[in-house]
């Protein structure tokens, strides 16, 4: 972790900016482009700091960085980006992807995406990831050189890897399990936040109607007028309060969201084991049935039912020459095929020592990151309740004075 890009650059996604153009397909277009700054820092005992960098990115080149890390580095929990359109809002926010502040807030969650790659120990150390924060140009045709595009695996392939795998790791399929019940846990609780927002917000707009009850009430009585005045502006300032307390909260639900998002990368890498262990047996299974063949080429016998059997009973037989050539090209592919096997294995080996390692960091950040998160959410919480409390001391006050 000394060695993270994140120890020796300063990395902020400084400002967001609307833009128009045309896209691919000639069609003009409003995008947002996000300020990306970087700074190196040369000496941190001394403090000192280099000038600063900078160019803009589009959402769609994020998406391109996460799609390239992700087939390049299958065993790791690769950091998700922030939402592209608003989920999980309370009605009163707007979803849309325009608005300045969702914008504002995918823009705090890009830069969280650029540390959160910085800081893991293998990622950061990616050409492609530093010629994103340095480079402008040219910097999409450098993704795609890299030909990253032909080693995604098909979803279809995936599909039929988790249906058709005989022997699955048993770690690996608790994982995806894990990420599954986490997925549906964090979802319910962010639909659970967003109805509880809607009905605070209710309860704080009609706090508005005491201000405006009260205010009315005030100008009919003499005595009692300066007391109700004052009241009622205690709640309509409490009733205005409750806007900038919601836009506060949902950065802390942008935080669970991330974890959300984190649940689909666990299963990314739990596929990923599932596509080499098909892999790995297919191969097993195609040097089971070479040897099997040779066998019955060398003996003359043949176990089980085959075209090739009905046809030699049909035709006649081989000649020993041919049987011997069919042999020589038999026990050539099975020699191969032993050597792929081995390699398959080790490489399985390998991924899953390197998954799981990457897999126990996760973990440890996950569980430091949420507990954070959720105590933020209730100080929050209790700081929002001694506000209302403080609201009607105030009026009590006010209520006594008259």
């Amino acid at each position: 972790m000394e060695d993270c890009l994140a120890k020796k650059m300063e990395i902020t996604v400084s400002e967001a900016e609307k833009r128009t153009g045309r896209n691919a397909m000639n069609i003009q277009e409003t995008y947002t482009a996000y300020l990306i700054e970087t700074r190196a820092v040369e000496s941190q005992s001394e403090g000192q700091c280099g000038p600063v960098e900078s160019l803009w990115r589009r959402y769609s080149e994020f998406e391109l960085l996460r799609n390239y890390l992700s087939v390049t580095y299958p065993h790791i929990v690769v950091p998700p980006l922030p939402e592209k359109r608003a989920d999980f809002v309370w009605h009163k926010l707007s979803a849309d992807n325009m608005d300045p502040d969702f914008v504002e807030r995918r823009r705090i969650g890009l830069e969280n995406f650029l540390l959160r790659v910085a800081s893991h120990p293998i990622l950061c150390q990616d050409k492609i990831f530093y010629a994103f924060l340095m480079q402008e140009g040219g910097w999409k045709e450098m993704v795609n050189e890299t030909g990253f595009q032909l080693k995604a695996d098909s979803r279809l392939k995936a599909l039929n890897a988790t249906f058709r795998v005989k022997n699955p790791d048993k770690r690996f399929t608790e994982l995806k399990h894990y990420s599954d019940e986490l997925q549906s846990v964090i979802s319910h609780l962010l639909r659970v936040r967003a109805r509880v927002a809607d009905r605070l917000y209710g309860v704080y707009k009609v706090h508005g109607n005491y201000g405006r009850v009260f205010s009315e009430w005030s100008a009919i009585e003499k005595e009692m007028g300066d007391g109700l005045q004052s009241a009622g502006h205690h709640m309509d300032v409490y009733a205005a309060s409750i806007d900038d307390i919601l836009e506060e909260e949902e950065h802390y639900a942008d935080q669970l969201k991330e974890y959300l998002f984190y649940a689909e990368a666990l299963r990314a890498v739990c596929r990923k084991h599932e596509l080499m262990q098909y892999d790995l047996e297919m191969a097993a299974q195609d040097l089971t049935s070479k040897k099997q063949q040779c066998e019955e080429l060398a003996t003359g016998t043949v176990r089980t039912f085959s075209l090739k059997g009905m046809t030699s009973k049909l035709f006649g037989q081989e000649t020993p020459e041919q049987r011997e050539a069919k042999i020589k090209v038999l026990e050539e592919q099975i020699q191969e095929g032993e050597e792929q096997l081995k390699s398959k294995n080790l490489e399985g080996r390998d991924f899953v020592k390197s998954a799981w390692a990457d897999i126990e960091r996760f973990k440890e950040q996950k569980n430091h990151d949420l507990k954070e998160a959720l105590i933020s959410y209730a100080v929050m919480q209790i700081s929002m309740c001694k506000k209302g409390i403080q609201v009607w001391t105030n009026a009590k006050e006010c209520f006594s004075k008259m």
